[in-house]
């Protein structure tokens, strides 16, 4: 990878001569950190190919992995130091039953407005048999990416902007590269997406934006290690989300349309320059802070759907080291000042 030019050169620089104090501080055994090939991740590919994670002292290791049942597993086993997941039911029962996973940070969360980078499509061929409200989806077949997690709350969530429910329609599960295919041989009509993939189907022609303002500001994911390995590192863990909030900052403040971030962010995800600057980007707060009344809201979407194991609210404070945020925050203002 090239070295990083323009203005994002100059970001990194005056962050980088105050970060190497803190980084002979927090030098750790390499972290292991589980993604997957979407834009959600971009700050993490962002802070390690850009020697962002380096320069806090740490040394991370970004491994795929298939989802987030997958990386909650490791995490909770010990099997992986750390990755990043969405909300769901599998989560929220895991932390009742007192899985040793601590989380430290948001991954991501929908924009406010404008267009969304997970929305609610009907595709080209249903569109064209007279599908073209959310109304017209009763007793139609509809992708979703599974039972538990954040895609099927957004599906709930835009069935809602037209009076409907997930009893209404018939509920195909598949991930977000089948749906193209699904889409093209009338599998089903309709489904949730993920940017690229949302982009693609619009490019090729396979299917069409039904609702967008559905999800507007919901928490999507969580940052979270291992808790016997934060319990044991929380310098290298202060480090690596410092390494994470200085790589998202650069990017909200212009790093997605930087050449050099770009093509950072495609050998990742395997995108071309031309798509990444026409997709939807998630969002994240300057400090990295979760909204827990987000949260909130879809534990109860997943206590209605009599997916929870247990009664009332999670005390989602009790894995929440806020403190450890606190002091990655510090890191970057004094490296950024």
């Amino acid at each position: 990878m090239k070295k990083p030019t323009s203005h994002i050169a100059a970001v990194i620089c005056s962050a980088g001569i105050m970060a190497s104090s803190a980084a002979a501080q927090a030098e750790s055994e390499p972290i292991e950190f589980l993604y997957s090939p979407f834009t959600d991740y971009a700050p993490f590919f962002v802070a390690e190919e850009m020697g962002m994670f380096e320069r806090y002292g740490v040394d991370v290791r970004l491994s795929p992995k298939t989802g987030t049942a997958e990386t909650i597993q490791l995490v909770a086993s010990g099997n992986s130091e750390g990755g990043a997941a969405t909300w769901g039911a599998g989560l929220f029962n895991s932390i009742n039953m007192g899985a040793t996973v601590t989380i430290v940070a948001t991954m991501a969360r929908m924009p406010e407005s404008g267009r969304s980078p997970s929305p609610f499509m009907v595709s080209q061929q249903a569109w064209d048999d007279g599908i073209r409200s959310i109304e017209d989806l009763r007793g139609q077949r509809v992708g979703i990416p599974g039972p538990g997690g954040f895609g099927i709350y957004s599906v709930a969530l835009a069935l809602e902007t037209g009076g409907l429910t997930l009893d209404d329609v018939e509920p195909v599960y598949l991930p977000p590269p089948a749906t193209a295919a699904a889409f093209q041989n009338g599998s089903i009509q309709a489904g949730w997406s993920i940017e690229p993939f949302a982009t693609r189907l619009e490019t090729e022609g396979l299917a069409q934006r039904l609702v967008e303002d559905h999800a507007y500001g919901v928490e999507l994911g969580f940052i979270a290690f291992n808790t016997e390995f934060v319990e044991a590192n929380e310098d290298a863990i202060v480090g690596l989300l410092a390494g994470y909030i200085e790589a998202s900052r650069l990017l909200d403040s212009g790093g997605w349309d930087d050449p050099e971030v770009q093509a950072i962010i495609g050998e990742y995800t395997g995108m071309e320059p031309d798509l990444l600057n026409n997709i939807a980007y998630t969002v994240r707060p300057d400090d990295g802070t979760i909204n827990l009344d987000s949260v909130r809201e879809q534990e109860a979407f997943f206590r209605s759907l009599d997916a929870l194991e247990y009664e009332g609210e999670i005390d989602i404070r009790q894995v929440y080291r806020t403190d450890l945020l606190e002091r990655a925050n510090a890191l970057v203002d004094d490296a950024q000042q």
